[in-house]
């Protein structure tokens, strides 16, 4: 298979200045294209700023020999996400490709997390994806082409402890992500989710020493390739760990039917109700959402207690 390039392509990466953001910057410049490299250089949690990451990433492109601009808005506000697409319009007339990144972390327990903490995390993960999404989809639409990337995690998928405000923010990504991919799908623009793992600052008081390898650049390759004009899936979600890349769905069970349930008998019946041993996996592109109703209904009309 000859190199999937990018020569002609603007990209825009949010949180590029370190770790998985980088990564991906440094892997689509290095395949010809032109990036926007975002990052606001705040802590992990979000706080302050520092324009030194986002401009030393702009640096190793360009010694490199590719073309890259800075851009150290916040995907926190409207604005902010505004002005990291108009910076790939203002500098390079287009944007093709945009990989929504750029993540903070307020780690506490339920009991402990404070309001605070949790407009924080969702300013910055979900309506931060929606705050570059919104001005990036028109225009890639009127193009005729779009490639977007957002970022999940196994911790949207499944959950874990302490990370209420970011577990509800990447689960709340999924969700956006299949709206873009329905909505743009007529218009030649794809959408797709990352869920990646790898050793970043995030890290920070784990002890990895029995990891195996999972640098960033493990990552970068799947991003590279939901990406670029060759993607052939949309509205799906690609895992990235450790080397391992995996596609992660939703499913349902059949189910079973019957004009009226008492609660005793949702009891009796959660077995069967349970079994995953046929599922229903419903692709979001084209009709998920249709599907989902459609089979539904047939079994109703069918009056049958169990699945066709």
């Amino acid at each position: 298979m000859p190199d999937l390039r990018f020569d002609g392509r603007v990209a825009v990466v949010t949180g590029a200045g370190r770790g998985l953001g980088r990564a991906y910057a440094l892997l689509l410049a290095s395949r010809g294209a032109k990036v926007v490299v975002n990052d606001h250089g705040g802590s992990m949690r979000g706080d302050g700023a520092d324009a030194g990451p986002a401009a030393e990433v702009v640096r190793e492109i360009e010694s490199a020999g590719g073309a890259a601009v800075a851009c150290t808005e916040s995907v926190a506000t409207a604005d902010g996400g505004r002005a990291i697409v108009e910076t790939a319009l203002d500098r390079y007339g287009r944007i093709d490709v945009l990989v929504h990144n750029a993540g903070n972390h307020r780690p506490a327990s339920l009991t402990e997390m404070t309001y605070e903490d949790l407009d924080a995390v969702l300013d910055v993960h979900l309506r931060g994806a929606f705050h570059v999404v919104r001005p990036a989809f028109p225009r890639m639409c009127e193009a005729g082409y779009g490639r977007v990337v957002l970022t999940s995690s196994i911790g949207g998928l499944y959950g874990n402890k302490r990370v209420a405000n970011y577990a509800m923010a990447k689960a709340g990504v999924i969700g956006l992500a299949n709206v873009v991919a329905l909505e743009g799908a007529d218009a030649g623009v794809k959408c797709n989710v990352i869920v990646p793992s790898a050793v970043t600052r995030m890290a920070a008081g784990i002890d990895t020493s029995a990891y195996p390898p999972m640098e960033p650049e493990l990552v970068a390759p799947a991003v590279g390739w939901l990406a670029h004009e060759s993607c052939s899936i949309n509205g799906e979600m690609l895992v990235s760990i450790a080397g391992r890349v995996a596609r992660a769905f939703v499913a349902e069970t059949p189910g079973e039917h019957r004009p009226s349930w008492t609660v005793e008998e949702i009891g009796e019946r959660i077995g069967a109700i349970r079994d995953t041993g046929d599922p229903w996996i419903l692709p979001v592109v084209p009709s998920a959402h249709t599907d989902h109703i459609s089979k539904s209904f047939a079994m109703a009309t069918k009056g049958t207690p169990n699945a066709g």
